[in-house]
């Protein structure tokens, strides 16, 4: 599977092509590098390890298991699986999901105005359907507005997909607003997305 790499302000996030898309990303706070939802590829790890000193792995989504386990342990970091809270990080942890089968936590960094979420929003074709970011199929009668909607990115970074660099919070309103309505668009668009796996 190819891989890109997005460098920008907050670090590195790298980003399968595909359907959907799956992305993880390195930020760098306080010349320390927090791995996000991290799997596994030489490239993008070796990008990463020019970041600065890694700090530790966060898992954002509890089926998220990916290579947080194995990266931690290569990188002899903390492995922080939905934590409560990140020690010596500079993010608040945001609960968006606690649910049989989908628990899921999003990271607020504050100072730069980025929000990071795991599923919940993507900006991947499954998730977009021809905007900059969209929710989740599943969540789309029920999407986490009050969990979400109340922040005004500047950057918004996925689980699945490129990250989004400015402007991030016109796409997570848009993404919320349009949630419901776009279930007619999801489903004929289905198909037409399988067919390009």
């Amino acid at each position: 599977m190819t891989v890109t790499l997005q460098r920008h302000q907050l670090g590195l996030t790298w980003v399968e092509e595909g359907f959907m898309a799956r992305s993880a990303h390195a930020l760098v706070g306080g010349e320390r590098v927090w791995l996000i939802d991290p799997f596994d590829d030489q490239p993008a790890l070796e990008a990463v390890s020019s970041l600065g000193p890694p700090a530790g792995v966060i898992q954002l989504l509890d089926r998220h298991n990916r290579d947080c386990r194995a990266i931690a342990s290569r990188l002899d970091v903390p492995m922080l699986r939905l934590p409560e809270r990140t020690p010596d990080a500079p993010f608040e942890i945001v609960p968006v999901l606690s649910r049989p089968g989908w628990k899921e936590i999003a990271l607020w960094w504050a100072e730069p105005q980025a929000l990071v979420v795991a599923e919940a929003v993507g900006t991947s074709p499954a998730f977009a359907l021809g905007r900059r970011a969209g929710i989740h199929p599943i969540l789309r009668v029920t999407p986490p507005r009050s969990q979400l909607g109340r922040f005004r990115p500047s950057m918004l970074l996925v689980g699945h997909g490129a990250a989004i660099e400015s402007d991030g919070a016109g796409a997570l309103e848009e993404a919320l607003a349009h949630s419901r309505s776009d279930l007619p668009r999801l489903l004929l668009a289905t198909p037409r997305l399988l067919l390009r796996r």
